[in-house]
């Protein structure tokens, strides 16, 4: 981190918001402030989102993923539902330009995003209370269900609202030539985190006296105390103030021979027009690319911890374990996938890496419960799936700061989550019913990702990533 951060400034560093030049101190975000940003207080700032990461991923690893889906396995939740609860955090990026909007007419990234994220995250409380208060009670593994759903479509809509203001602000904090390598410093840590925290939490509801339904309730808990952790320090970031220029983006140096100082653009503030956008034919390519990717992933991705707990009646800290294996593998090629992002672009390794990525789902039809499969195939298959995935979720997200322009960035950020939310719903959705059909249950639905994951890559071979100012 200290070696990103010195790259950033060898002396000062300065945020250049629409006609004026601000610094934001820490303690202070007056949208009036008229000072310059230190070095320190940007080191400091890609800090505190480093460990605003970390405990994030807690957080996220308790209300989604392996444990939930065991939570709601252990309810006698059916597929379909399954996939109507992973389509919702699909859903609910319907609601990313409504928030980009709102964030707009505040005075602060910060405190947005700060009201929007603490009100998301406590409400999950709700739902271990639930839990807690008829959990013993055999009788009623629907209405917790419900409970589940309701919780989980009003935490995930609200939270949504967050997500384009959040990356317009880190697209702010990190410099173009940077992002490669600071948010696969950023990936690491969350992914360290979750190496080791998914098989204690896995443990601790496996294990739990009171059964893995009421083991749950209390893993939730802490993840609701992690994910309020992580927003406290978002205080130590500097701040940006969307009424100076909307889109804040360009941290440079005034070290002339530091490689790492090249200017970023300067561009002011332009108001745009959605009919603006909708005449970028370089965005529209990217749309078509992300709704077919994220269709094609998504028909199978909520699957394959159901599969291992359904299929091959796997428990739930065997199958945490190989979560944290992903985890892991995801944790040492994040900063080597980051280091070639900034060498060699983020299209090629998202193409390279797709084609791996599509074929993956296809090597699951060769598992099963022999040895071979539980000690060896298995193990490998998370190997595989974290090595890929670090190279696809991070190249994702560069790419996408990539496409936009730097004015108005939050406004195409939210327009991409709203159309990939869409197609990952129905993905998620169909994958449902689809394993209830009969045609070759969850092995033939992962078969049929992987050939539609391989055609979702064509449209990404006529997208332009910007190049780098001069």
């Amino acid at each position: 981190m200290d070696a990103i951060a010195a790259e950033i400034s060898t002396e000062t560093a300065f945020i250049q918001v629409g006609p004026i030049v601000e610094r934001v101190k820490l303690k202070s975000r007056s949208p009036t402030a008229s000072l310059k940003a230190s070095k320190d207080e940007i080191r400091t700032s890609l800090k505190a989102s480093t460990l605003d990461g970390v405990f994030a991923t807690l957080f996220s690893n308790v209300t989604g993923g392996v444990l939930l889906t065991n939570f709601l396995l252990e309810l006698g939740a059916s597929p379909t539902e399954i996939g109507v609860l992973a389509s919702i955090p699909m859903l609910a990026n319907l609601m990313q330009p409504i928030g980009a909007y709102f964030s707009e007419q505040t005075n602060s990234r910060h405190d947005y995003c700060f009201w929007v994220y603490s009100i998301s995250r406590s409400l999950w409380v709700g739902l271990a209370i639930a839990i807690f208060l008829v959990g013993r009670n055999h009788a009623a593994p629907n209405f917790l269900i419900e409970i589940t759903l309701g919780v989980a479509i009003f935490s995930y809509f609200l939270g949504a609202l967050g997500s384009a203001p959040w990356l317009s602000w880190m697209a702010a904090l990190v410099p173009r030539s940077l992002r490669g390598r600071y948010f696969g410093l950023r990936s690491s840590a969350a992914n360290l985190t979750n190496l080791i925290s998914m098989p204690l939490l896995g443990f601790v509801v496996s294990r739990w006296q009171g059964g893995s339904i009421q083991g749950y309730s209390v893993v939730l808990i802490l993840g609701v105390v992690s994910g309020l952790v992580s927003l406290c320090f978002q205080n130590f970031m500097v701040d940006v103030n969307p009424q100076s220029g909307q889109e804040v983006f360009s941290i440079h140096t005034i070290e002339a021979d530091d490689s790492f100082s090249q200017p970023t653009s300067q561009t002011l503030f332009q108001p745009i027009s959605l009919a603006s956008i909708w005449q970028d034919s370089n965005f529209l390519k990217f749309l078509v690319y992300v709704n077919l990717w994220t269709f094609s992933v998504n028909l199978s991705a909520p699957f394959f911890n159901v599969y291992l707990l359904n299929d091959l009646a796997l428990d739930i800290s065997q199958v945490t374990l190989y979560n944290s294996l992903s985890a892991g593998a995801n944790l040492l090629l994040l900063m080597f996938w980051g280091k070639l992002a900034d060498r060699i672009g983020n299209r090629p390794i998202l193409i390279g890496v797709g084609i791996v990525f599509a074929i993956f789902p296809i090597f699951w039809l060769m598992t099963g419960t022999n040895p071979l499969s539980t000690w060896v195939w298995l193990p490998l298959l998370h190997l595989i799936a974290g090595a890929t995935a670090a190279a696809i979720d991070l190249c994702s997200n560069n790419f996408q700061m990539g496409i936009a322009p730097h004015h108005n960035q939050s406004t195409y950020f939210g327009i991409a989550a709203a159309f990939a939310g869409i197609s990952g719903a129905l993905g998620t959705t169909a994958g449902g019913f689809f394993a209830q059909l009969g045609y070759g249950g969850l092995l033939g639905l992962f078969a049929f990702s992987s050939v539609l994951r391989l055609g979702a890559l064509l449209p990404l071979i006529f997208v332009q990533e910007r190049q780098l100012p001069e």
